[in-house]
């Protein structure tokens, strides 16, 4: 059977001085940071046998694969099945401190953590991920694919694939800005998962990134 290796990214730093939870919504490009993240990634990617990239629709995503493009001289294709999760709180500020978890407003929307009734289904996320997953191994058999998401799809998609269940604290999700969760095929299955931070070294900004 063939080896296939797809490396799923999370975008870069986003340019978010209000701070708000975006989601889905259009504009929300990368900052400065976030695209220097975008060149480190495709920089550590130099020496792979990318043969396919697949981005989310969403700009973030869509600038973060552009470098790792160019370098390989390959288009970027678009899966929507790789779109960041829906969540009720789209467009409000969610940051620690800002008493929307205290909120009485919002306390019905809070109410199950585990399906979450805040926002898409974990299952959903996690059947949608996969299919794309392996939509990319597909695409790229025999060789390696880039893949470009959100933190939430990709922690759920990581998850999913290791049978561990689906909800979780999201302080302890390993899916740093522009990391790369890598999964190793051997045919049509997954025979190992790695994981690195190849912008690390450039620190973090302001930008909040989902």
């Amino acid at each position: 059977m063939s080896r296939t290796v797809v490396h799923v990214l999370r975008h870069g730093e986003v340019h978010n001085p209000d701070r708000i939870l975006y989601g889905r919504l259009p504009g929300f490009r990368l900052s400065p940071l976030g695209i220097q993240m975008a060149k480190a990634v495709a920089a550590a990617l130099a020496d792979r046998d990318i043969t396919y990239i697949v981005s989310s629709p969403l700009e973030r995503a869509q600038q973060t694969a552009e470098p790792i493009a160019a370098q390989f001289g390959l288009p970027v294709a678009v899966d929507e099945r790789l779109i960041e999760s829906a969540n009720w709180f789209e467009g409000k500020r969610m940051s620690v401190g800002d008493g929307a978890l205290r909120d009485p407003r919002n306390w019905w929307v809070l109410r199950d953590p585990f399906t979450p009734s805040w926002g898409e289904p974990y299952a959903g996320i996690a059947e949608r991920m996969f299919a794309a997953l392996q939509a990319a191994r597909v695409a790229a058999e025999g060789h390696e694919a880039v893949v470009v998401s959100h933190q939430l799809p990709i922690w759920t998609l990581r998850r999913y694939v290791e049978r561990k269940r689906l909800w979780h604290d999201p302080r302890k999700r390993q899916c740093a800005l522009a990391s790369l969760t890598s999964f190793h095929f051997d045919g049509a299955r997954v025979v190992g998962i790695s994981y690195r931070e190849p912008a690390a070294h450039l620190g973090t900004g302001t930008g909040v990134g989902a």
